[in-house]
């Protein structure tokens, strides 16, 4: 950690060029003699990020660690979801990284200890927690070390496992991550009550219930939308039903909570579009719930493979988009009017529908092309 970075006068200089082209600035040569372009171009990428994900990072004396380091950082919004959701006297970060969830996670327990095997990440860490007047137990060495000669117990062990292979691809089973989770997660219920593992919003929820032990919770998480993360609790001696939660933060819909294996046993109803569409959000579709979706809400699909549901009567607490719709001829659609246009289980995508129909893209209305048990059908907004 180069602590030249915060003298005043290239603080000043980092936060003068927040706008500039940043290609541009590579190619000159640094104003200060102790601090390289490169370096200060890293800075300059650390605030970015952090008006997007953790504003709160952007006080005076904070240094940021390379774009890598930050990319895999949560979310202010998802850190703190998931603060709310952990609490006791010993918290343990086995991948500490750039600190963001173990600031959050922590604020409901005594005593912290972050474990992280990159020395010079680590001082940055240690330095903005210092900035941040919080305080832990910093540990620089490699997790599997620490785990070997760790005598201590704790009520919350986090982990964040590195997503990406030594060639820098993304990597999505538990095996295939840094560290490899199902190595060692015996030793970590030997030493923690409860794990707590953010993962990749693409991995498969049926493969992690597969291989990991004492699963008691997962938890999906969107963020307007866009799914997040999927945090899996393990919670030692654990054997009972997996309760699952999924969120869309950032948002008025509710947490829709389940039993993992519900699913199995749900059968769904089906019908024609009635005068009510719904669209589970994207954490309710990952959560592969589709029968389910049916039975919780007494709605009706559409079809097997549309996953859209309907009703007469209006639901006010659908964890999704509700829309009132009727259904149209293609002859009835206008070249030139505008409307979000939705497609699900429809041969053509959005991009093609706009471009067959001559629409314009946006505005308050919706076109839906999907299909129905009886075929291809569009709906409109009323």
């Amino acid at each position: 950690m180069k602590k030249e970075i915060l003298n005043s006068e290239v603080q000043k200089f980092i936060n003068t060029n927040l706008n500039t082209d940043l290609h541009s600035l590579l190619l000159k040569k640094s104003p200060f003699q102790e601090v390289s372009m490169q370096e200060i171009v890293q800075q300059i990428k650390g605030k970015q990020i952090a008006q997007k994900k953790f504003s709160f990072f952007l006080q005076e004396g904070i240094i940021f660690p390379p774009q890598l380091n930050l990319e895999q950082s949560s979310s202010e919004k998802t850190a703190l979801y998931k603060s709310e959701i952990l609490k006791g006297k010993k918290f343990l970060d086995l991948t500490s990284g750039f600190g963001i969830d173990a600031y959050y996670l922590s604020k409901n327990f005594e005593q912290i200890t972050l474990v992280e095997q990159n020395t010079q990440l680590l001082e940055i860490v240690q330095n903005n927690w210092k900035v941040l007047n919080k305080k832990a137990g910093f540990i620089n060495q490699k997790l599997e070390d620490f785990l070997e000669e760790n005598k201590g117990n704790f009520d919350v062990a986090y982990l964040d496992p590195a997503r990406r292979d030594q060639n820098k691809n993304k990597v999505f089973l538990l095996e295939d991550l840094s560290p490899n989770i199902l190595e060692i997660q015996d030793k970590l219920l030997s030493i923690s009550g409860k794990i707590v593992i953010k993962l990749s919003p693409l991995i498969d929820l049926k493969y992690l219930v597969s291989v990991l032990k004492n699963v008691s919770q997962i938890d999906i998480i969107a963020v307007k939308n866009d799914v997040k993360e999927v945090v899996i609790t393990q919670t030692e001696g654990f054997f009972g039903e997996i309760t699952c939660y999924c969120v869309n933060l950032e948002s008025e819909e509710s947490t829709f909570s389940f039993y993992f294996d519900e699913e199995k046993n749900a059968v769904a109803e089906y019908s024609e579009p009635e005068k009510f569409i719904y669209i589970p959000n994207n954490a309710v579709l990952k959560a592969g719930v589709f029968n389910l979706i049916s039975n919780k809400f007494n709605l009706r699909k559409l079809h097997p493979n549309t996953h859209i549901y309907t009703s007469d009567t209006k639901l006010e607490n659908f964890p999704g988009r509700i829309l009132e719709m009727e259904t149209v001829d293609s002859k009835c659609i206008k070249k030139k009017e505008q409307f979000n246009i939705i497609s699900k289980n429809y041969p053509l995508k959005p991009e093609e529908i706009k471009k067959k129909y001559q629409l314009k893209d946006g505005g308050e209305r919706y076109l839906i092309f999907t299909q129905s048990k009886k075929g291809k059908i569009i709906l409109k907004s009323v």
